[in-house]
């Protein structure tokens, strides 16, 4: 397994945001973090390369205890894409060296062409480009790491529909060539266009896990409701 979560707990102000969840990430495909808002995906997510570090559970890293990683090399290897695109002042080319200091021009106009962009972005201003310009700039800059896997955190809630088609296209084009992909959404219909796997958090746990094909069987009541578009 590329991700193992095993009665992860995390506290909050108020209440438990994680609350013993327990499940698995596949090393392949797109998995799909899903529920309602408040569940604990972004947190779980952040976990998973030590943004936040949980009170109690582990969380492995293809079998490695991630709190046992050096957090700088974890990272390089499970790269993430924020919510909102992250472009760093200066022009893209900077932008791509931060993943990789040592990149060259030719390495960067390929890294641009993987996310669909053109090679004459390279000396634009990255604050200056549209918001789905930025999003794809922010995943080259993560790509430039060669990660082993892309955690995504609702990558496509600030962008246009056409962007944001765009952008799952990409991810299902990343997973395809062997980069597994995690994807955070409370987005029902994205789930069911993207995921190849699928993860339900209610109330800080995994309540449920299951091929995106075979997702209700077995499934608890409050697992259904979220599906059924009900307001838990």
């Amino acid at each position: 397994m590329l991700l193992t979560f095993d009665q992860v707990s995390l506290g909050g102000d108020q209440s438990h945001r994680l609350a013993n969840a327990t499940g698995e990430i596949s090393d392949r495909g797109i998995t799909a973090l899903v529920g309602p808002s408040g569940a604990g995906k972004s947190t779980l997510l952040r976990l998973a390369n030590r943004l936040e570090v949980p009170d109690s559970g582990t969380v492995q890293f293809r079998g490695h205890d991630i709190n046992t990683l050096d957090p700088l090399a974890l990272r390089r290897r499970v790269a993430m894409v924020f919510q909102r695109p992250t472009p760093f002042p200066g022009s893209v080319m900077e932008n791509l060296c931060v993943g990789d200091p040592e990149l060259n021009e030719t390495q960067a106009v390929t890294l641009l062409e993987r996310v669909g962009l053109a090679a004459d972005l390279l000396t634009r201003d990255a604050l200056l480009l549209s918001g789905g310009e930025a999003q794809r700039v922010c995943l080259a800059r993560a790509l430039a790491t060669n990660p082993e896997v892309v955690l995504m955190d609702e990558p496509t809630s600030s962008l246009d529909p056409a962007a944001r088609t765009d952008l799952e296209k990409l991810a299902r084009s990343l997973a395809n060539s062997g980069i597994p992909i995690v994807w955070v959404t409370h987005d029902i219909a994205q789930m069911q266009r993207i995921a190849d796997y699928v993860l339900v958090m209610i109330d800080g746990a995994i309540a449920h896990s299951a091929n995106a094909t075979d997702l209700e069987a077995n499934s608890s009541l409050p697992v259904r409701d979220f599906l059924a578009g009900k307001k838990l």
